[in-house]
């Protein structure tokens, strides 16, 4: 696995998308102070999880994004994504490639990606721990950070050495595993007093519940005998039903048909009740027949004198057609003439004139009076029109008459024909009415049985619904073994002796409040159960307080083991790059081990209180890690005894140390060589060489010495407008384009 590139965008003074590549074991950042190198190993604990806003030299997120700057408008978000090779499948997940994402906007909310998809903090961690990385330690050293492994206290550096040994992940599940097994000894604890606190309530259900299973044998007799009884019940009410209604048919039948017959009959003693309206009737039909004739009669007088009128008017128009054709009667109307004068008189010539009069003479030849026929014309069609009125008026008072005469003899007959069948109504009636008087007092027979039966219905019901209350629905199911027959014939007391048995055990299961045993029943089940569910619990919490007991045991016992031996060899890496670097001497890494009281230990974790079990005057061991150096030529011994540049060098040797030791996969060092001198410098960028073979380096510097071993130089300006830019330069290609 390797670090393949970089992304920032709005971050800090990256205000523009700007991406650093990293395709070599050694990268260079350089450019002038204040240009913004040291932002980019900023962005570099952004994104991989840092949480201290104030050691990304911030008070809020607000600070992390650009906030604008000459002519550029500020960020409303800031980025940095990652880029790691995964072909090694490092981080666990199978994926060729993996980039981590971090975005905080100016409401100080953070989202973080993980190839392109939304997760948690927490999963961005774990990730990263599975791979050796993570937002601080020793493979991030910022500007003025080298010296701090040296000015920590012994406990500070001893977590520091075990997070670069990779113990880091050991621990957290230690720290996991001991919080979860106090959580389990509180569960234990919480649920033995659930268990306390339940124990009377379930002893006096139990004693409660002896009582109840006293009465089952009551409760399961009651049950037996009442559906026996039940179920013998119901049939015999059902067939009694059915029996009755059979009994019953056929006098309902019967009295329906008699029913009819009286109707019948008594309408015909009605009809001949109405006789004397029927003769009236008769009276009254000759007195509208002559009524209707004498109408009739009037309008064939009328038609006949429409008749004539119609000849006179074509006789009057034949004349006009025969005076048409003869010229010796014809007639010229004056105004004609008088026009003619007019138009003679206004001609000069005698030939005009006589001419005129030769027109005038032709044209009345061949024309005829056409008003007279006109008028003869229209009086034909009003009388035309009258008389096919007349005629049809006629038709219908022909009509009327003979349906007058039709009734006239229909009533007739009918009056003689009623005179007989009264006499054969009156004796049907009489029938009629004694059998109909034999069949209602079969019928009322009938219905006194019915009403003793609903009684039995009734008080059936009634005994269903108390024993259902007592002993609930279940002595309520007999029809589900109705299988059997029922005789009517049998003797009814042994029906009643079983319902006195039952209404014995109903008083005895009432006097001895067997009435809501259910529900203490219930209660009881819901206790016990719920106390048998608790000694499950609790018994599983033991076994899950020694698993993790054991666990916690096993994880000290590896951090241990695993830190001893990274100690050592530590120390071996650690003595030799001392010597190297300062041409002889000695330094090592020393476990100490300090007492002091539990108060002090928690206090200095920043915890506020303390267990109830624990006293304040309790001592505890504290475990950290000295440094003992020892300087070639020099009587020095002490990390205070150190100047400046020793110190440098001695912070450098152990970092490289614990680099060599347990390789991250990738280190930025943030301008740690700038206390070197010239030699020591050198040195410096051998030891970076040397380090470079099992870690990619990536470093901020101002040293042409230490810029002399990256095989790419990245370099970081920024311009008025306060906008940091990149420029690179890559020396194999640089190489290949000077050939």
């Amino acid at each position: 696995m390797y670090l393949k590139s970089i992304e920032l965008s709005g971050f800090k003074s990256f205000a523009k998308k700007s991406e650093l590549i990293f395709n070599s074991p050694i990268s260079a950042i350089v450019g002038p102070n204040g240009s913004g190198k040291s932002n980019v190993a900023e962005a570099f604990r952004f994104v991989l999880g840092e949480q201290s806003i104030k050691s990304l030299r911030g008070k809020k997120g607000e600070d992390l994004i650009f906030n604008g700057a000459g002519g550029e408008a500020r960020s409303n978000r800031g980025s940095v994504r990652v880029v790691f090779d995964n072909h090694d499948k490092a981080f666990g997940i199978d994926f060729s490639e993996v980039s981590i994402e971090r975005v905080v906007h100016r409401d100080g909310v953070n989202d973080y990606f993980i190839n392109g998809s939304a997760v948690r903090l927490k999963d961005v961690i774990e990730l990263l721990l599975k791979a050796h990385i993570g937002a601080s330690g020793h493979h991030i050293i910022s500007q003025g950070e080298a010296d701090k492994i040296l000015n920590s206290s012994t406990k500070e550096r001893k977590a520091m050495i075990e997070d670069a040994l990779g113990l880091r992940l050991y621990q957290y599940k230690r720290i996991e595993s001991e919080r979860k097994l106090k959580k389990t000894f509180e569960n234990i604890a919480q649920v033995e007093l659930l268990r306390k606190e339940i124990a009377p309530h379930l002893k006096f259900l139990s004693k409660q519940v002896e009582k109840l299973e006293k009465l089952e044998s009551m409760k399961t007799s009651l049950v037996e005998l009442a559906r026996d009884y039940f179920r013998n019940e119901d049939l015999y009410i059902n067939l009694s039903r059915a029996a009755l209604g059979e009994e019953r048919k056929p006098i309902d039948a019967q009295l329906e048909k008699l029913s009819k017959e009286l109707n019948a009959a008594k309408k015909i003693l009605e009809d001949s009740a109405k006789k004397e309206k029927k003769d009236y009737l008769v009276l009254n039909l000759e007195s509208e027949i002559s009524s209707v004739r004498a109408h009739k009669d009037s309008l064939v007088r009328n038609l006949g004198k429409i008749e004539g009128s119609l000849d006179a008017e074509q006789r009057i128009i034949r004349k006009q057609r025969e005076s048409a054709t003869s010229d010796e009667n014809k007639m010229v109307r004056l105004k004609d003439v008088e026009i003619l004068y007019e138009e003679v008189s206004l001609f000069s010539t005698v030939v005009d004139v006589f001419n005129k009069i030769k027109e005038f003479i032709k044209a009345q030849k061949y024309s005829a009076d056409s008003a007279i026929s006109l008028d003869a014309e229209k009086a034909i069609q009003q009388l035309s029109k009258e008389k096919g009125e007349l005629e049809e008026e006629i038709k219908l008072v022909e009509d009327k008459e003979k349906t007058l005469r039709i009734r006239y003899e229909e009533l007739k007959q009918g009056i003689e024909k009623e005179k007989d069948s009264s006499r054969d109504a009156e004796r049907a009636v009489f029938r009629i009415m004694s059998e109909e008087n034999e069949l209602i007092a079969q019928l009322n027979l009938i219905k006194s049985k019915e009403e003793i039966l609903k009684k039995d219905d009734e008080e059936f019901k009634r005994e269903m619904s108390e024993v259902g209350v007592l002993v609930g629905v279940d002595a309520l199911h007999f029809r589900d073994q109705n299988n059997e027959t029922y005789d009517l014939s049998q003797d009814r007391k042994i029906q009643e002796e079983k319902k006195r048995e039952i209404g014995k055990l109903k008083v005895r299961l009432e006097d001895s409040g067997v009435t809501g045993s259910s529900e203490v029943m219930k209660e009881y089940r819901d206790v016990k159960e719920r106390d048998e569910f608790l000694a499950r619990e609790l018994l599983d919490l033991e076994k899950s307080a020694k698993s993790l007991d054991e666990l916690v045991k096993d994880l000290a016992e590896r951090l241990a083991v695993e830190f001893s031996t990274g100690i050592t060899k530590i120390n071996k890496e650690f003595g030799a790059l001392f010597s190297e670097m300062f041409g002889g001497g000695d330094a090592r890494l020393i476990l100490t081990k300090d007492r002091k009281k539990k108060a002090e230990v928690i206090l200095e974790d920043g915890e506020d209180e303390l267990a109830e079990n624990d006293s304040e005057e309790e001592e505890v061991i504290e475990e950290g890690l000295d440094i003992a150096v020892n300087l070639p030529r020099k009587k020095i011994k002490g990390l205070m005894m150190l100047s400046g540049g020793e110190r440098a060098l001695t912070s450098i040797a152990l970092l490289f140390a614990i680099s060599a030791v347990n390789p991250p996969p990738f280190i930025i060092l943030d301008e740690t060589d700038a206390a070197l001198d010239e030699a020591n410098s050198k040195k410096y960028g051998d030891l970076v060489e040397k380090l470079s073979k099992h870690s990619q380096l990536i470093l901020i510097t101002h040293n042409r010495e230490t810029m002399s071993r990256a095989g790419i130089i990245y370099g970081v300006t920024m311009s008025s407008t306060g906008i940091s830019k990149l420029l690179s330069i890559e020396f194999a290609q640089a190489v290949e384009v000077a050939k």
